[in-house]
């Protein structure tokens, strides 16, 4: 088996890795469990024993994987980045073979049509239930998501591929993350009026990016 690695709050995501398939599917079975909690009664009832209980396991089997409240919010932001960075690399291998006359608005509302599905993602970010290191690992994940931007953009061929251009996407996600964010928060379905003032402001960002691009 192979162990984890504690995190900076010494919490650990997997007490041990499932290797055969009745294991992952076991693993799988407790953390839907976890994200049903989450969602219907917030992070604080994320307890081990209320989370094997809801699975319809022991809380032994649990532990074997998740030792506690904060290896179970730590697998569950794990995932969730996991789904955003995939629906990223849709939107990369989209840009190779399509050309966006709005790449911005393909890419808010893509987001945004996340954020509405995933009510896990939203309940865990607005609970405020974040361990130490799933907020480090909220931040390695911000600039897998700016490098995302990057190569939207180089898909596009909208602008150069340097120093400027990553900085600028990790200037756009953090932007983006936080308008995105309170749009949710002050509705279930996303403050439309809010949204589009993320986009027209992010359009006139990507301009700016292009005019440095074609003026390079």
């Amino acid at each position: 088996m192979v162990q984890a690695t504690a995190g900076p709050d010494g919490g650990v995501p997997l007490r041990r890795t499932p290797r055969q398939a009745r294991s992952r599917a076991r693993l799988a079975l407790m953390l839907e469990a976890a994200e049903r909690i989450l969602v219907d009664e917030g992070v604080e009832a994320l307890t081990t024993t209320r989370v094997a209980a809801e699975a319809k396991v022991s809380v032994g089997s649990l532990y074997q994987y998740l030792p506690d409240r904060n290896a179970i919010i730590d697998a569950l932001a794990t995932g969730y980045f996991a789904r955003l960075e995939g629906v990223m690399d849709d939107l990369v291998r989209a840009a190779a073979r399509e050309r966006w006359d709005d790449p911005v608005g393909v890419l808010v509302d893509t987001y945004a049509e996340v954020y509405r599905t995933e009510h896990g993602f939203r309940a865990l970010w607005f609970g405020s239930g974040l361990t130490e290191r799933s907020r480090a690992a909220d931040r390695e994940h911000k600039g897998r998501m700016a490098d995302g931007i990057r190569r939207v953009l180089r898909a596009l061929g909208v602008a150069g591929d340097d120093e400027a251009l990553a900085r600028a996407g990790h200037a756009a996600i953090l932007a983006a993350d936080a308008l995105a964010q309170e749009a949710f928060r002050r509705a279930p379905e996303g403050d439309a009026l809010l949204l589009d003032e993320a986009k027209t402001m992010l359009r006139a960002y990507l301009t700016e990016i292009t005019t440095r691009h074609d003026g390079a």
